[in-house]
């Protein structure tokens, strides 16, 4: 899969020490300019669902696990690769210092129809929910939480960089200019 894009936090000095390495499949599942996000109320972000790679799945499998769970979506198909947002960001428990985070992301087809989603507790709490919009209002909220907001999570950057990609690879052509 194709690397988009590695970042390295500002509080990062080297790339040194124990590093906790997750790998995360998301999902990018579009319906002309709108697209299926998740909006989460702690941080007044839209993210792309998705979310960890359990031990023992490939990425496919955890990228239909994730959208069932955190969206509903429904019979997840014509899966194709978009490619790999790649991050280190400091880690906050303990045992390691460092969090190597490697997004895999995939093009897909749901149902029009979601059902119920199986929310954990954390992402209730948090205040998540899947929405559809415009891509760009997407893009132009997370931009604008990303410059007032004291309440924006670590993950907005890579959020509001992959919506653009998306909105300048995936949409036809007169709806490129605007991205």
């Amino acid at each position: 899969m194709r690397l988009l894009k590695s970042t390295v936090h500002p509080d990062i000095e080297k790339l040194e020490g124990r590093i906790f390495h997750r790998k995360a499949a998301r999902g990018i599942i579009l319906d002309g300019e709108n697209i299926l996000m998740l909006y989460t109320a702690r941080y007044h972000d839209y993210t792309l669902p998705g979310g960890g790679i359990d031990e023992g799945e490939d990425a496919i499998q955890g990228l239909i696990r994730e959208l069932e769970e955190e969206t509903g979506a429904r019979n997840i198909r014509n899966i194709s690769a978009f490619g790999m947002y790649e991050e280190y960001r400091p880690w906050y428990k303990p045992e390691h210092d460092i969090m190597h985070m490697e997004s895999y992301c995939f093009v897909c087809t749901i149902d029009a129809e979601l059902g119920d989603t199986q929310l954990e507790d954390y992402e209730v709490n948090n205040g998540m929910k899947p929405v559809w919009l415009n891509i760009f209002d997407a893009i132009a909220h997370n931009e604008e939480t990303i410059a007032n907001s004291d309440k924006k999570g670590m993950s907005i950057e890579r959020e509001t960089f992959l919506l653009k990609r998306i909105a300048a690879e995936l949409l036809p052509e007169p709806q490129r200019q605007i991205a």
